[in-house]
């Protein structure tokens, strides 16, 4: 039996490259004992990029202004713009994609092995949804 392809880590890749939708896909739907439950794209936007800011050495998420190709830190209120989520043909799991800005000096791999590790923990014991992938693109580095 062959498991879920691996997490990808996309480093230092152009700004311009990278469209900034926040979302894709419809809600995830749960079928429960009595009924079922859908949890909409927004909240695991939201969670994910929650989850990768609070981890060591991710200065925030990143979003692009794809006319210049400039990479722009987000406040905390936009920190969902950062993510992108996309669901599976039968609706049952997600790959969440995120956008960071990490600090000067930083292992990169490192970070984006324990920032895979957090996000998919937290958004499949918050929501109960299978996370397939976590892909991370370090789209900056800052300094101090």
């Amino acid at each position: 039996m062959e498991g879920p392809p691996p997490d990808k880590v996309c480093s230092l890749i152009r700004a311009a490259d990278v469209p900034f939708m926040t979302i894709g896909g419809r809600p995830v739907r749960i079928d429960l004992d009595k009924g079922f439950l859908e949890i909409s794209p927004e909240v695991i936007t939201t969670i994910s990029g929650y989850a990768a800011t609070n981890c060591f050495g991710v200065v925030g998420m990143a979003a692009a202004s794809v006319g210049d190709g400039f990479v722009r830190l987000l406040k905390k209120e936009s920190i969902s713009r950062g993510v992108r989520i996309t669901t599976d043909e039968e609706n049952k799991s997600v790959t969440i994609e995120l956008h960071i800005i990490v600090r000067h000096g930083v292992n990169i791999s490192t970070i984006c092995r324990s920032i895979i590790h957090e996000v998919r923990y937290i958004v499949e014991n918050l929501t109960g949804i299978k996370v397939k992938s976590v892909d991370i693109c370090v789209d900056s580095i800052m300094s101090d």
